[in-house]
């Protein structure tokens, strides 16, 4: 298991991270992703630990904070060295009561969510602190003071963000510089070869920031994982025939697919993993979050790391998963391809 560097800091995360969105079940919607509990998920931490995985991502909203409750657990059933894994988690959706200031990304929510995270996970610091969403009801300027109080303070490590658009974050980023705060160190979004819509924007703005790059649901939801097919048909039991997300346009979906499978079959691996191989070849790309329900799909997703893709392979895939062409993004490269042709030519890109 190789280590990547996080963004523009000095921390060093496994290239696999565990994710824990099938911990607990608790509710209607994290029930149909997963219900494992304390003994299953401790065999669970524990094979992906020893197959070198030092990151575990998690969230205070999963299963309704059974998520947290779970690993917190799990790490202090296993006697794992706090130095030894970086724990994750995040705030902003609603926990706890139901109260008008129990969602959101103010500073009365953020610092009541890290006492509580602190607290299910027992934990005396986060190693990273990810705001969930974008609160269009909080000036970005409070957040970012919020989280960076509790890094002065302790609690937190290094801070990052989540589903925000690229220019949210640059904004951040501008804000963080100005007024000398903890800036964002990652960003956690959704990546696949079934949705590529970050490399519009987003890509070009985490190359050019230094910002880390964790990849949410790397299978979309299951859909890359082999076990669909075009006519619709699915193993029992797989999360997409009771919880069908993220959306992903099918038809293109389904033509990388039919890609993946003829490399798997010419390789002797799984469909997933050549997937999951594809993200892991983006340079982009700091950690790719994998969950499980069993131990043989996260056997299976770990192998991936053992699996190289060739420039044909590669570009074979992109061809079959490349976006539409949209505005501004012909006209970028329609003006600016000779600039980086010399560019190359000076053997400078």
């Amino acid at each position: 298991m190789r280590q990547r560097k996080l963004g523009n800091t000095g921390l060093f995360v496994s290239e696999l991270c565990l994710g824990t969105m099938t911990f607990g079940g608790q509710g209607d919607m994290w029930s149909k992703i997963g219900q494992l509990q304390q003994n299953d998920v401790d065999s669970l931490v524990g094979r992906a630990l020893d197959a070198g995985i030092n990151f575990i991502d998690t969230a205070d909203v999963y299963s309704e904070g059974q998520s947290e409750v779970l690993t917190g657990q799990a790490l202090r059933n296993l006697k794992v060295p706090r130095d030894n894994v970086v724990v994750a988690t995040k705030v902003f959706g609603v926990t706890g009561a139901q109260g008008a200031n129990s969602r959101g990304l103010s500073r009365y929510h953020i610092m009541d969510g890290i006492k509580a995270s602190l607290k299910r996970l027992q934990l005396e610091h986060i190693d990273l602190y990810q705001v969930h969403g974008f609160d269009p009801a909080t000036p970005i300027e409070e957040t970012l003071g919020a989280l960076d109080t509790l890094v002065r303070q302790g609690h937190v490590r290094y801070i990052g963000v989540s589903n925000w658009a690229a220019w949210q974050i640059t904004k951040a980023l501008g804000i963080s510089a100005r007024l000398n705060l903890a800036s964002f160190a990652s960003l956690q979004a959704y990546y696949t070869v079934a949705g590529r819509d970050l490399e519009r924007e987003i890509v070009p703005m985490l190359r050019s920031e230094n910002v880390g790059l964790m990849v949410w649901s790397p299978l979309a939801g299951g859909l890359l994982s082999g076990k669909y097919t075009r006519d619709g048909q699915s193993e029992a039991g797989s999360r997409r025939q009771s919880f069908d997300f993220p959306p992903v346009n099918v038809e293109r979906a389904y033509d990388a697919i039919d890609v993946m499978r003829g490399i798997a079959a010419e390789k002797g691996v799984s469909v997933a993993q050549i997937a999951l191989a594809w993200l892991l070849a983006q340079p982009v790309v700091s950690t790719v979050i994998i969950g499980a329900k069993r131990a043989d799909q996260l056997d299976d997703n770990i192998a991936a790391t053992r699996v190289t893709l060739n420039e044909r392979e590669l570009s074979a895939i992109n061809a079959a998963s490349a976006l539409p062409s949209e505005y501004p993004g012909w006209m970028l490269s329609r003006q600016g391809d000779p600039r980086r042709a010399q560019l190359a030519e000076a053997g400078l890109l």
